[in-house]
């Protein structure tokens, strides 16, 4: 078996233990004090051992251990211990290793550097007003020559008792001895120092596993001046991460099991919309992931970063990064809209924590003072979204909307769709310093400019009347002589075709569209390809797509088969008019789809024994054949005659789901 002595006390320390249990190597973690003892668990593996050790006791365990590799996981101030273990293991030649907190530079303008306590007590003697200490009870003994420490010192120290009762013996009592376990927020820091009155803090560069960057950000926020004391040491070695990676390699584990992943939503961006979360996970973080617009928010962490969107992308980096602790971010919250959907498969093995953000959609509703639990939400950004359908459906629809134009966009769709008068409110860089609220109709804002990402609040109060049945009143369409399928005929189709919220539908010869916008209808999230060969009935559904509101048909004018080798492979066919080509219309959608369902209408007897026909010879199952004899009441003086229509067979079948 191998055997490594760590010198712990850290939270590096404590990190290379736990990635170490049950591994390889049997590790002999020394601590300082009994507190330090009870932050490590022993396991059959690792034994743990409390009490300063001088030169001889560390050369003394080093020979009873027989260990090839000294640790030094020892606190970046503790420089006395540091040279002692150099010392040693050059005299025991035993590889010694030294892993090093980084040190943190953000912010730091505004501090005070001092080289040691000696020079801070004299600092702090130049100047007027109150003091909160976060060294630690250890130097509390050099901050009583500080003129009137008393009344002006707050010392926050670990609860022990030892500690505890050092600073009471040094005259810290009451309200100016504050005693808690790390680690600190910035929120709390805040909370301290503006209950203490503080002018200034003292601090070591602990780093952001000490707590260093929020003592910073708060003494900032508070207009407090921060006093650093500087490291002792300018010291070389290696990080947690690396230290790690070799160990891993030595011993034969894995150093990526101990890799700590956080995918977290930072809400809508700026730093005050971050969760308490958020901002702690960020600021222990070894690397940053994220689209470019989200480091550069993120950005005053000051951590490596990594630009990737796709999540192939990030589990790539993740692989290849040396970082232990890796936080993944994604804009507004990890549940909306979000990457994290796709992301967190691929991170299964790393087991992710998820920290929920404060979405878009809940900031921008709380600046307009607007619930948003009646809402239909729904975003236009980077997909495909008939918002048109949705507003015509929903009286509240809220619109998150992206790209160059995005806002001017839906706005010009949703009044050349006739629904320009519904009351819309537009929300820009909510939270930000240049946010920005517009309120109106969509016609009287489609001219302005707005931010590429918005939100879009759009009210249509006659949406809750609005009757969507299948089987429209055939007087709903603009009628020329194109000809078209009949109410209660289209009723019985669309029944037919069984159709879901999304797809790719075909209507082969649509005619007036009425089938095409129906299906569009019922398929709000889908797409309807009207293909029609006369450029007069193509007009004409363009006419009643505007007319009706719908936006999801696109004309596709050509002849059939020819003009559908280039449209994307249907889930959903019907075919109202096949000019004689009826076969190689159906053998080329079930090429594309061999499980498509498809439904045809036919009028006569030809028509008819062409279908049954390609119903027996082509690969498709469950058919069903349905004749349809509808006769309609016209008034005749003060009668009502029933007059017959033509009847019409409704055939229907699915793709056998065999490939052609």
């Amino acid at each position: 078996m191998n055997d490594v002595i760590l010198f712990a006390g850290t939270t590096e320390g404590r990190r290379i233990a736990e990635a170490c249990r049950g591994q390889g190597l049997n590790l002999h973690v020394s601590v300082a004090t009994e507190y330090g003892e009870t932050l490590i668990e022993s396991a059959e593996n690792i034994d743990v051992l409390h009490g300063r050790k001088d030169a001889e006791e560390i050369a003394a365990l080093i020979r009873e251990t027989g260990a090839a590799l000294v640790i030094d996981a020892t606190h970046p101030y503790a420089s006395e211990v540091t040279r002692i273990l150099q010392k040693v293991c050059r005299e025991q030649q035993t590889e010694y290793l030294r892993v090093l907190r980084r040190e943190e530079h953000e912010n730091t303008e505004h501090c005070v550097f001092v080289n040691d306590t000696e020079e801070a007590v004299a600092y702090l003697n130049s100047v007027q007003g109150n003091v909160l200490l976060t060294t630690g009870s250890k130097e509390l003994p050099a901050y009583t020559k500080v003129e009137g420490f008393a009344e002006r010192l707050y010392a926050r120290i670990l609860s022990l008792p030892e500690g505890v009762q050092q600073a009471a013996a040094l005259g810290f009592t009451g309200r100016h001895l504050i005693c808690m376990q790390g680690p600190f927020s910035e929120e709390l820091n805040i909370a301290m120092l503006r209950a203490v009155d503080a002018r200034y803090l003292v601090t070591k560069d602990t780093g952001a596993a000490g707590g260093f960057p929020e003592k910073i950000r708060a003494a900032k926020a508070c207009g407090v001046t921060p006093v650093v004391i500087r490291r002792p040491l300018q010291e070389e070695g290696i990080s947690v991460t690396e230290c790690l990676a070799l160990l891993g390699k030595r011993y034969g584990f894995s150093a990526d099991a101990d890799k700590e992943i956080t995918i977290l939503g930072i809400g809508t961006g700026s730093a005050g919309s971050m969760t308490l979360a958020a901002e702690q996970a960020c600021a222990e973080a070894e690397l940053l992931i994220g689209a470019k617009r989200l480091l550069e928010s993120l950005a005053r962490f000051h951590k490596e970063s990594a630009a990737a969107i796709l999540p192939k992308d990030i589990l790539n980096i993740i692989e290849t990064s040396s970082a232990r602790r890796i936080v993944v971010a994604m804009s507004g919250d990890t549940g909306f809209y979000s990457g994290t959907k796709n992301l967190l498969p691929l991170l299964s093995a790393y087991h992710p924590a998820v920290l929920p953000g404060i979405s878009s959609v809940a900031g921008f509703c709380s600046r307009i003072g607007v619930s948003w639990d009646d809402a239909l939400l729904a975003s236009a950004h980077g997909r495909v979204c008939n918002y048109v359908a949705k507003v015509r459906r929903y009286p509240k629809v809220i619109l998150l909307s992206g790209g160059e134009g995005g806002v001017q966009k839906i706005l010009r769709t949703l009044t050349e769709f006739g629904l320009g008068r519904v009351r819309v409110t537009v929300g820009e860089n909510i939270s930000y310093e240049n946010e920005k609220i517009s309120s109106g109709t969509a016609e009287e804002l489609q001219d302005q400019d707005f931010d590429s990402l918005a939100l879009l609040l759009i009210e249509n109060p006659e949406a809750a009347q609005a009757v969507l049945t299948q089987g429209r009143p055939d007087e709903d369409f603009l009628r020329t002589d194109v000809p078209m399928t009949k109410q209660e005929v289209r009723a019985v189709t669309l029944s037919k075709l069984r159709l879901g919220r999304s797809g790719v539908l075909w209507d082969v010869g649509a005619g007036t569209g009425s089938v095409s916008l129906e299906m569009a209808e019922c398929c709000e999230d889908g797409t309807v390809y009207a293909i029609e060969r006369k450029e007069e009935a193509c007009r004409l559904i363009e006419e009643n797509m505007r007319h009706l509101g719908v936006s999801n048909v696109q004309v596709v004018f050509g002849k059939a088969p020819d003009c559908l080798e280039d449209l994307p492979a249907p889930s959903h066919v019907f075919v109202g008019g096949s000019s004689g080509n009826l076969r190689e219309i159906l053998l080329l959608a079930l090429r594309k789809n061999p499980s498509v369902r498809i439904v045809l209408n036919t009028v006569t007897a030809e028509t008819f024994a062409e279908a049954v026909t390609c119903m027996k010879t082509l690969p498709v199952k469950d058919p069903e054949i349905v004749q349809i004899n509808v006769a309609r009441g016209r008034k005749v003086g003060g009668y009502q005659m029933m007059t017959a229509q033509n009847p019409v067979a409704v055939i229907s079948f699915n793709g056998g789901g065999d490939e052609i």
